[in-house]
Parts: structure tokens; C-alpha cells; sequence
């Protein structure tokens, strides 16, 4: 007996037939795709069309090889076609219910595909008619939000969810995709939330569940009421945050670990410092560029969470036991936590307060921790244009983090061997400062990275939080990158204000210098501060020649210059204050060379006859606003998301095999 060869969507004989015999269902889609109705001739036509295996391929190729004048001639079979496919979402078998979710993911693409140059309203006309659209639309999204709020099927509820993903993404721009319209109107936020409370929907679902939201919050976002917005910023329930949490922790996680598997067959060992929360946390420079993709997508939805909720915060620092990755190539899927959500108290103080244990053989894991590292990898290597956005989209998540608002009344001080979480955000914002200081400087990062640390300041002044942190890095840091600016002046001045980041630099030391009696752990760090900034006054020195010789001058420079000039004024008080009476210290007990205690005693003898002026404004900046400053950023990143959703989607996730194994009896 001849075998049988199948090949889209014809059956052929691998014998000596000559003509391909073509599946049912091709023939089927034949019929709908003529200007009668196929089921005038064949009354059971639809109801037989769902028990037939989708033939996605051959479906909306089909759709592509028709001009838009032959598609607008069947296009009441097409409309019949879409409201067959939703009612059959309300039948009891299950593989009608795939089959029409199959069809209905084939039609929205194809239409889509074919329209790419025709306006929304055209495509919601050709797709179900105007006149029905709105009825349609709110009967799907009605049988979608019953599958996934149901007990039955997980196959469906994640065959519902790509179906949700591919009417998002089939447009680039997804605010011009007029069909959400309906989807804003006939909410599924509520099912989604569902998931993302219920374990085992959450490991099943919890990613595309996570990404959806995302996507939709950022639906006209800027333009209009956009009620999945509304509804992320009041939710508070615990159970609904921690999932969220987890399946953005795992996502997060998942990438850092393949980072460190690529990294191992680098350099054996290298990537250990990841491994431990305190002490050497961050990765230096890689000899050589190791690739990961990144997923701006899961960053997007913890920045609409930690942006919108001002609950999410306490989320960042729930912690777990390190979780167990398993590489998943289609969809990371958080594990089940060995502590039931909820259990774990959230943190009153997230960032200054969480704290964790130095023990080694102690692995702990939560949100924010997977953040930092992720941020540590994707800052390594700015050079790159996606990385730069993504390290761009880092560092705004931690200005929304550092905001003194999202943090509440610090929690008791526990007597045990700990480093609170705000260390590890100052370290990477250390790490960035000194690793990226290189002609195509990332100016608008260098920005954003001190800004976050003076946040964070203000946060420790506000609440005199004293932070045991170890302060000198920091500061040899920012002087480091002072002299990087003096020394590359003419470059830099020809692309960039130097001015601008100079400034914030240099009130940042007046905050130390103003203020740290209030937030440094002890007084002799109050010491150490003027200690070193009378060590690197050389520096200091020539900054100040630097910006008096262009605040003179009547360049395009000499507003910028001057104000930094003027917020030099105590730092050269001190340097001029101090370095006589050291000269006078070191002659008087003829030391050519002082140590650094002989330095901190003559510090501390000489404060009182100190004159400082005192400078307003140090503790207030302003606040973070998506729509004035990123709304360009964040609509080229939501068009970007949309077409790898939508190439994944394409690709990897619509294959029928697995769904109708499930399905393999119709009772």
C-alpha cells in the first residue's frame, strides 16, 4: 500500500498518483474563501469545520495571497467565519473550543497581514462587520475571561492567553490596533489576576499572563482613560502581588542563570560573585562579550508594577528560598514556593531595612535581588544600542524604587550579621560609574545612575537613617569620573553638558557635607568624607579653574560653568580651610609625608573654626514623570516587545499536537 507524504495541506501519494489529494479542512477553507455561503449546501458545515485539525499554515496564507479587493468580496463568509468561531468557544468538547481558537488566532494574523496598510476600522469591517463588531467582541472576550477563570483545561486557558497576545501584537504600534478598544471595554484584568493569585495557574500561565498586562496597560496610555491602568494601581491584594512577584523573579532569574551558564564556558568560576547577595555581587567587565537575549518584556511589566502600584514595593523584597531553574524555550514558568504566599511578612522599609544573612550555605532569592544582578549583566556592555535601552529601562526602574514616597517607616534594627538591600543598589551604581567612563559616554545613563543615588540620600537624610555602607567607594567614584570629565572636555563638550552631570556630582558631596551628620553610620565617616576630599583637592581645584574659565567667558557654557562654580563654594571652604593647618601640623613635627590618622586629628581639631554657607535645595529633586520625559522611549520599547511577542507566538506556540493529545476523546 502506498504511503502517504502530508505537505501544506495537501495529501499526496508517494506512489505513481500524479494529483495532490488536499486535506478536509483545506477544502473546507476553500469554500469559505468563495462568494457563497458554504453551509447553503451543507447545513452542518460549521459544526463540522471544528471537528477538523487547523490548518493554520494554509489558512492564512491563504488570507495573504488574496488582493484586498478579492478579500472584500467574501467577506461575509469571512465575518460568518469569526462569529462561528466564537460561538463554537461556548461548546462543551474541547477540541471544537481549540479548533475555533486555532482558527480565530489564523484570521485575526492573516487579516492583519494582508491590511498592514489599511486603518484599523477596515480590518474590525472585514473581520466581523461594524455593525456586529461590538456584540462580537464582547461575546469573545466574554468565552475567553470563562476559560480562564474555569477549573478545566490549563491547554485552553494558554491557547486563550495566546490568542489575547496575538490580538495585541498583530500591529507594531499596538495604540493603533483599534480592536483593544473592545478589549479595554470588556475587561479580562480580573481573570488575569486570577492567575497570578493561584499557584498552579501561575506556573502554568503566569508569564504570558504577566506580559499581557503589560502590553495592555500600555494601550493609548498617554491618550485616553485606560482602565487596566486604573486597576493595577489599587490592587492590594497580597496573594495577586506575590505572584506577580515570582513569575517576574523567575523570568529575571532564568536569564541571569544562563548568563552564568554561558559565562562558565567562558572562564570557569567567574560568575560566582552573582551567587552571593552581599560582598562581591557584581560581575566586572567580561574579557570578551558573552550574549543573552535580553527580555525587555518581563523589565516592562515589573516597571508598570513597581510605576503603578505603590503597593508592588513591599513585593520587591519578599524572600524565598533560591529557586531551582529550569530552562523552559518557550515560556519561564515560575516554581511552586516552599512557603505559601502570604506567609512571609512584607518588609515596612524595602530597600533600607530587608536584610539578609552573610552565611554562605544561607541562599536566599527574591525580586529584587534578580533585578540587581540582571541590571549588573545588561550594564556591562552599554555599547550595544539594544543594551543600552535595556540598561536605560534598568536604571528607570530604580528611580521609581529610590523615590522616598515608596518607602515607608523603617522597621526595628535586628541584631544580626546583615547588609540591607540599599547597599546592593549603591554598589551597581557604583559599578556603572567606574566601568563606563569611555568615548561614546552613556551621558544620559551617567544621569539617571546618579540621580538614583541622590534619591536614595535624600531617603537616608529624610528618615536619618544611618546606613553602614562602605562610603569611600562611592566617593572615589565620583571624583574618578569628575577627572574623566576635565579630561575629556573638548570631546565630550561637542556632544554633551558636562556641566549638568558635574553639577549633580558635586551636590552630591554637599549633601554629604550638609547633611551626613544625619545619615552616615558614625562620626569618624563624617571624617573620612572631608578626609578624602582634601586628599583629591587637586581635583577639585581644577574642576573650579575648569568652570571659572568658561562662567567668564561669554560662551554658550557660561550659565552651566557658572553654577557649578557657585556649588563649589564649600568644598573649596574645606580645602582651603585645611590644608594650611596640615602644611602647619606636618612643619611643626617635621613630617614630610602624614598619615591618614594624622590627617583625621588635625580634621577634628580644626572644625569649629570652619565656615560653611549653607545651601538650599540639596534634599529636593524632581520627581519622576513617564509622560514628559519617556513617553518617546517607552512607545518605541512597547513596539519593539510587540514584534518579538508576536514572532514568538509566529513560531514556537500555536502547534496543535500537545493541545489534542489532551483532547484525544470527544465524549
Amino acid at each position: 500500500m502506498a504511503q502517504v507524504e502530508k505537505r501544506g495541506g495537501l495529501l499526496r501519494k508517494s506512489s505513481a498518483s500524479k494529483k495532490p489529494l488536499k486535506e478536509k479542512v483545506v477544502l473546507m477553507y476553500d469554500e469559505i474563501f468563495m462568494t457563497e455561503d458554504p453551509s447553503k449546501c451543507s447545513p452542518r458545515f460549521w459544526e463540522e469545520l471544528f471537528l477538523m485539525k487547523v490548518n493554520l499554515e494554509y489558512l492564512e496564507g491563504k488570507l495573504e495571497s488574496l488582493d484586498g479587493e478579492e478579500l472584500m468580496q467574501m467577506k461575509d463568509n469571512v465575518n460568518c467565519l469569526f462569529q462561528h468561531c466564537i460561538q463554537a468557544l461556548g461548546e462543551e468538547h474541547p477540541i471544537r473550543v481549540v479548533n475555533a481558537l486555532q482558527t480565530l488566532c489564523a484570521l485575526i494574523r492573516g487579516v492583519h497581514q494582508k491590511n498592514k496598510s489599511t486603518s484599523g476600522f477596515d480590518i474590525i469591517n472585514m473581520l466581523m462587520g461594524f455593525d456586529k463588531a461590538e456584540l462580537c467582541m464582547k461575546n469573545l472576550m466574554e468565552s475567553l475571561d470563562s476559560l480562564l477563570c474555569a477549573e478545566g483545561s490549563e491547554s485552553l486557558k494558554s491557547l486563550c492567553l495566546k490568542l489575547l497576545l496575538c490580538l495585541v501584537t498583530v500591529t507594531d504600534n499596538i495604540s493603533q490596533n483599534t480592536i483593544l478598544e473592545y478589549v479595554m471595554i470588556n475587561s479580562i484584568f480580573e481573570a488575569i489576576l486570577q492567575i497570578l493569585s493561584h499557584p498552579p495557574s501561575r506556573r502554568e500561565h503566569g508569564y504570558d499572563a504577566v506580559v499581557l498586562l503589560a502590553l495592555l496597560v500600555n494601550y493609548r496610555k498617554y491618550e485616553s482613560v485606560n482602565p487596566y491602568i486604573v486597576k493595577l494601581s489599587i490592587v492590594d491584594d497580597e496573594a495577586t502581588l506575590n505572584g506577580m512577584g515570582l513569575v517576574i523573579t523567575q523570568a529575571l532569574s532564568e536569564y541571569n542563570r544562563q548568563y552564568k551558564d554561558k559565562e562558565e564556558e567562558h572562564q570557569s568560576g567567574f560568575f560566582s560573585a552573582l551567587t552571593n547577595m552581599v560582598g562581591s555581587m557584581f560581575i566586572a567587565d567580561a574579557p570578551e562579550k558573552i550574549s543573552v537575549q535580553t527580555n525587555e518584556a518581563i523589565l516592562l511589566a515589573l516597571y508598570e508594577a513597581v510605576h503603578l502600584n505603590r503597593n508592588f514595593i513591599t513585593v520587591l523584597a519578599q524572600s524565598h528560598p533560591e529557586m531551582g531553574l529550569v530552562t523552559t524555550p518557550v515560556r519561564p514558568t515560575p516554581p511552586t514556593p516552599v512557603t505559601p504566599l502570604g506567609t512571609t511578612p512584607p518588609s515596612s522599609d524595602v530597600i533600607s531595612s530587608v536584610e539578609l544573612s552573610l552565611d554562605a550555605d544561607v541562599q536566599t532569592s527574591n525580586l529584587l535581588i534578580a533585578f540587581l544582578k540582571y541590571s549588573s549583566i545588561v550594564m556591562q556592555d552599554t555599547k550595544d544600542e539594544h543594551r543600552l535601552h535595556s540598561g536605560k529601562l534598568c536604571l528607570i526602574i530604580l528611580t521609581c524604587i529610590a523615590e522616598p514616597m515608596r518607602h515607608r517607616k523603617k522597621a526595628a534594627d535586628k541584631n544580626i550579621p546583615c547588609r540591607p538591600l540599599v547597599c546592593a543598589v549603591l554598589d551597581l551604581m557604583v559599578e556603572f560609574i567606574v566601568t563606563h567612563m569611555m568615548k561614546e559616554f552613556p551621558m544620559d545613563l551617567y544621569v539617571r545612575c546618579v540621580q538614583v543615588v541622590h534619591k536614595l540620600l535624600c531617603y537616608q537624610k529624610k528618615c536619618r537613617v544611618r546606613l553602614h555602607y562602605t562610603w569611600r567607594e562611592l566617593w572615589s567614584a565620583l571624583i574618578n569620573l569628575l577627572k574623566f570629565l576635565m579630561s575629556n572636555e573638548t570631546v565630550l563638550l561637542a556632544k554633551h553638558n558636562i556641566f549638568a552631570l558635574a553639577l549633580m556630582i558635586v551636590n552630591l558631596f554637599n549633601m554629604f557635607i550638609t547633611y551626613g551628620d544625619t545619615f552616615l553610620p558614625t562620626p569618624s565617616s563624617y571624617d573620612e568624607l572631608y578626609y578624602e576630599i582634601i586628599r583629591m583637592h587637586q581635583s577639585f581645584d581644577n574642576l573650579y579653574s575648569m568652570v571659572l574659565r568658561l562662567s567668564t567667558n561669554a560662551g554658550q557654557w557660561k550659565e552651566a560653568a557658572g553654577k557649578v562654580t557657585h556649588a563649589l563654594v564649600n568644598i573649596r571652604a574645606i580645602i582651603n580651610h585645611f590644608n594650611p593647618k596640615i602644611e602647619s601640623y606636618a612643619a611643626v613635627n617635621h613630617i614630610s609625608q602624614l598619615s591618614e590618622e594624622q590627617v583625621l586629628e588635625v580634621v577634628r581639631a580644626n572644625y569649629d573654626t570652619l565656615t560653611l554657607k549653607l545651601q538650599d535645595g540639596l534634599d529636593q529633586y524632581e520627581r519622576y514623570s513617564e509622560q514628559h520625559k519617556e513617553a518617546a522611549f517607552f512607545k518605541e520599547l512597547v513596539r519593539s516587545i510587540s514584534t518579538n511577542v508576536r514572532r514568538n507566538l509566529a513560531f514556537h506556540t500555536l502547534s496543535q499536537e500537545a493541545l489534542l493529545k489532551e483532547f484525544s476523546t470527544i465524549s
